[in-house]
């Protein structure tokens, strides 16, 4: 039994091939996680067509955008959160065998129920299927084969098919078979969370539809997102059964009696789902839409070739090659990103889920992973990106009123956002570890503001969507401007301004020890990329056509004061050092230092540290323990050049031994409690530690294969992770920075990932291939009528035409 992909005798074509023997309830949400469906529209765990939410299994289904709004009661407080709501179940499938003497039915067959001769799951990457084996014996020692097919179809969003095959080996007689669709579902999917109203679906209605169509509909309780599911049952082989139909107030079946013959060949039941809600385009009715499409649908294998070809399309203009278990890794990873964020993400309004598609953990919300995610989308599908950022744009006014209501100008991002851009983050949040509920202040991450403007920048830079910049992004850009400008304060003490109360993203440190108000003070992070915001901003302002300019200034009501102040503020703002290292946050040096040592014989893993020392009564605002290290994340962001500059327009020199000395000290002092902590740390100690870099790469790139925080997979994947290690490979090793129509190249070869192809679109040309081998880098540039391509490699400058090929040997270590 395993859960890493076995070695196949054709290496290539097994990177493409995600397998699983055996059948392991304890591993099972695990791979429903992984194995996981979808096509940027909506997704569907990989869970049994024959098994309803239990302990093991979880069959949720998500649509990209779908929230819903509800209360509970949790600790003696009314709280109101927000969730991705699961919909209505498509897969059930269930089947038995009737007795040929009686004809009662036997139990249901599951992988619980009845005895498990065999189990194999296999997800084809290439072609976005999931195909599973099983054999049961029944109590009457009755042996049947099922073979199943299941995709969810990338190139109609709206459409899935489930095929199933069964074989009598042993037997003749009737098999009882039951396709539905169940609307009866909760948010469940979460162990903490279910003490939380999970209630979101209501106003069930059911019905029939010519051709042995049925459907089913549903309405989210507050957001009032109409539903609708409608499906076809067909069935091939000898002796083909009639299809009935039945229906109830939540859910809707197909019935059939399958006759089996020993020796015979199989019988074949497809299955096809058509999904759409009220927040589709180009509909009058979900009900009709979805009746319509799955009566139009053509058969299962007509289907499967059109979703084939377009995941064909996708790897073409994806192309990341890694050879080895890295590049198998690698594969699953940028699967899961393409499975979330398609080019079908760009018809829709909504953001970059930190769980994917996949699960329910962080209630679905939006974070700041589209700092991880957008830097690859940008160089491969610019326009999926742009719809990213449409989403924060269209949210700005939402960001602008809760500056207003916190007492501050400018734009304040949620930490946590979700259908309209509210801030969703919880009130109180649960330590597993000791059931306490808990004061959640994450919420004063407005960090994440930074990132926003991070991703309009270098969508801008890498694209040269100069009509995107100048307009929604200027916006976005100058209004977070005017928040770090706004909330900034003078010390005249220190003859610097201060960023106070607020939460870096190391999250641990939430307050100071023993103070009665949550924050800290000048977060290094928060303050260096604020100031970055800050110099963008006045950049973009500058830049912009003088029309464009008058017209934007005016309707923000900016002024040259303002933008005098956040010139000053961006020169002025405060960055704390400690023992010649950059501090994480003002007096971070005078907090206690860890035994690090003594918890982890204690505790073995302590990724959760700060949960460790709140089950214990300790805090962990009172150590220099870090859950991931904030001041690295500067050297992920910013080349060393970049960031020496950025501390320098601060009055601060950062020379290499000075940044591998804060490299070095806050190694020590993290505990990797976030999945994107190990994917900073392979980036920044790429160049100057190229073995701790990979054995952080190697943790990065098992960490929801191997689900290394300790259960969390389960709930949903870890997108920002994935798609950093795709940057990783795609602009940390390469060096790559795009500069205007020029790329900046600056490679560097950890031993272990010394051979790769990266295929990329920069501006006007398409599919430029990156290939690093044998201490070489081949830079292919395809034929087209765009003038050639500009590299830049140190000092050096090339232009490379269409249809040629650079080659550089690289230095030698």
């Amino acid at each position: 039994m395993t859960d890493q992909p076995p070695v196949g005798p054709d290496p290539d074509e097994h990177t493409w091939r995600w397998e699983y023997d055996g059948y392991d309830p304890a591993r099972e949400r695990l791979r429903e996680a992984l194995c996981t469906l979808g096509n940027g529209y909506f997704a569907t765990r990989g869970a049994a067509p024959e098994c309803a939410a239990d302990a093991v299994h979880y069959p949720g289904t998500y649509h990209a955008g779908c929230y819903n709004r509800l209360t509970s009661r949790v600790a003696g407080r009314t709280v109101e959160n927000e969730d991705m709501v699961n919909l209505p179940n498509w897969l059930p499938l269930r089947f038995r065998i009737r007795s040929r003497d009686t004809g009662e039915p036997g139990p249901w067959l599951g992988p619980d129920t009845e005895h498990v001769l065999d189990h194999r799951l296999v997800l084809d990457l290439a072609g976005g299927v999931l195909t599973r084996w099983t054999r049961w014996r029944d109590a009457g020692s009755r042996v049947l084969s099922v073979r199943q097919e299941r995709l969810v179809h990338m190139g109609d969003p709206h459409l899935a098919a489930l095929r199933t095959e069964f074989t009598a080996e042993n037997w003749t007689g009737t098999l009882e078979v039951r396709a539905a669709l169940d609307g009866d579902v909760r948010n469940e999917g979460v162990a903490r969370y279910r003490a939380l109203n999970g209630d979101h679906l209501t106003g069930w209605r059911t019905g029939e539809a010519p051709q042995d169509v049925l459907w089913l509909a549903c309405r989210t309780r507050s957001s009032a997102v109409d539903v609708a599911l409608a499906t076809r049952c067909r069935s091939t082989g000898p002796g083909v059964p009639a299809v009935a139909a039945e229906r109830a107030e939540r859910s809707v079946t197909h019935r059939l009696l399958v006759p089996l013959r020993a020796g015979g060949p199989a019988v074949t039941v497809d299955k096809t789902v058509a999904l759409h809600t009220s927040q589709d385009a180009a509909i009058s009715d979900p009900v009709d839409a979805a009746v319509h499409d799955v009566t139009a649908a053509p058969g299962f294998a007509v289907l499967r070739a059109g979703h084939r070809a377009a995941w064909r399309r996708l790897w073409r203009r994806g192309e990341l090659k890694v050879p080895g278990e890295p590049g198998r890794l690698l594969r699953l990873h940028l699967f899961h990103v393409l499975q979330t964020l398609s080019p079908h993400t760009a018809e829709l309004d909504v953001g970059v889920p930190a769980r994917g598609l996949h699960g329910e953990a962080y209630r679905g919300h939006v974070f700041w992973d589209e700092l991880f995610v957008l830097p690859y989308l940008n160089l491969h599908f610019p326009e999926v990106s742009r719809a990213l950022l449409g989403y924060r744009h269209r949210r700005l006014g939402r960001a602008v009123q809760d500056a207003a209501a916190a007492g501050h100008r400018g734009a304040m991002y949620p930490w946590q956002s979700g259908s309209d851009g509210r801030e969703e983050t919880q009130v109180l949040h649960l330590n597993p570890r000791s059931g306490r509920w808990l004061p959640d202040h994450s919420r004063l991450q407005h960090h994440v503001g930074c990132a926003v403007a991070y991703n309009v920048w270098t969508y801008a830079r890498t694209t040269g969507d100069t009509e995107f910049l100048h307009g929604p992004g200027a916006e976005m850009l100058l209004q977070i401007a005017r928040f770090w400008g706004d909330l900034a304060t003078w010390d005249a003490d220190l003859g610097r301004y201060r960023i106070r109360g607020v939460v870096g993203p190391d999250e641990y440190h939430d307050a100071y020890p023993g103070a009665e108000r949550p924050g800290i003070d000048d977060n290094a992070y928060t303050n260096v990329t604020a100031a970055w915001v800050l110099g963008r901003a006045l950049d973009v302002l500058g830049d912009l056509p003088a029309p464009r300019r008058a017209e934007l200034t005016e309707h923000l009501g900016l002024t040259a004061a303002e933008t005098d102040r956040w010139r000053e503020v961006g020169r002025m703002l405060h960055v704390p050092w400690h023992h010649g290292v950059i501090s994480q946050f003002q007096g971070y040096g005078d907090l206690a230092e860890l035994d690090w040592e003594a918890y982890r014989r204690r505790y073995g893993t302590i990724r959760r540290l700060d949960r460790i020392l709140e089950a214990e009564g300790d805090s962990v605002n009172r150590y220099q323990a870090s859950k991931q290290a904030d001041v690295l994340m500067l050297g992920h962001l910013f080349p060393a050049a970049r960031l020496a500059d950025v501390l320098g327009s601060l009055g601060h020199r950062l020379d290499p031994d000075v940044w591998r000395t804060t490299v070095d000290y806050y190694l020590r002092r993290t505990s990797h409690g976030s999945t994107l902590s190990s994917v900073v740390h392979a980036w920044v100690l790429a160049r100057a530690h190229p073995a701790e870099s990979w054995r952080f790469c190697q943790e990065a790139l098992v960490g929801d294969v191997a689900d290394v925080q300790g259960g969390t997979t389960p709930e949903g994947i870890h997108l920002g992770a994935m798609g950093g290690t795709l940057d990783l490979v795609q602009r940390g090793l390469t060096g790559l920075e795009p500069e205007g129509d020029m790329l900046r190249l600056d490679p560097v070869a950890l031993p272990e990932l010394s051979h790769f192809t990266v295929t990329l679109r920069h501006r006007g040309h398409w599919g430029v291939r990156l290939r690093l081998d044998g201490g070489r880098l081949h830079v292919d540039v395809p034929h087209s009528a765009q003038a050639p391509l500009r590299l830049a490699l140190g000092d050096h400058v090339v232009s490379v035409a269409p249809g040629t090929r650079f080659t550089v040997e690289l230095p030698t270590p």
